[in-house]
């Protein structure tokens, strides 16, 4: 299987994953932390709607640099209403898909790197990158917004297995 192949079917699985956890995000509840220093629930939800979509400037781009006054495109902004909220994860694994289907094996193994400046934050081969970037660091921050759906007494959907409130996926 071609790695394009896999990314694919693992972008359709976890958008439907993530999908399930943004449709429980409360509305009116942006600014709720859990702690002083956590994230807010609007960013920490944006941020888990827009990830899927990160593949696609991965594939589209060398690197990304954090003081490059363009990558501000890519970072999350929260949003008033769960239906953006959705808005952003279709638009964004839209994009990721049609990278993927439009990219090879070899730019796949090409070089990738986040970098700030002139440090180099983080590098590897791009399928390496995604892989660890995207949905390693997606199903973390998931995880992180099941936390938040619990406290703000939003049922939290069955994910990768049972949940409290869904026995079965």
């Amino acid at each position: 299987m071609e790695l394009k192949d896999y990314f694919l079917m693992q972008l359709e699985q976890e958008t439907t994953l993530t999908r399930k956890a943004i449709e429980r995000v409360p509305e009116g509840h942006n600014d709720w932390k859990p702690h002083p220093k956590s994230m807010a629930l609007g960013y920490l939800a944006a941020l888990v709607a827009s990830m899927p979509g990160w593949v696609a400037f991965m594939i589209e781009g060398d690197e990304l640099n954090f003081e490059d006054p363009a990558s501000e495109k890519f970072r999350a902004r929260a949003v008033d209403t769960r239906g953006e909220l959705l808005q952003l994860l279709t638009d964004g694994s839209a994009k990721a898909k049609r990278a993927l289907e439009g990219t090879d094996e070899k730019h796949l193994h090409d070089r990738w790197r986040l970098i700030s400046g002139n440090r180099v934050l983080s590098e590897g081969a791009r399928y390496v990158m995604i892989s660890d970037a995207v949905f390693s660091h997606l199903a973390h921050h998931r995880g992180q917004l099941t936390v938040y759906l619990r406290l703000n007494e939003a049922a939290v959907p069955a994910l990768y297995g049972p949940s409290a409130d869904e026995g079965v996926m």
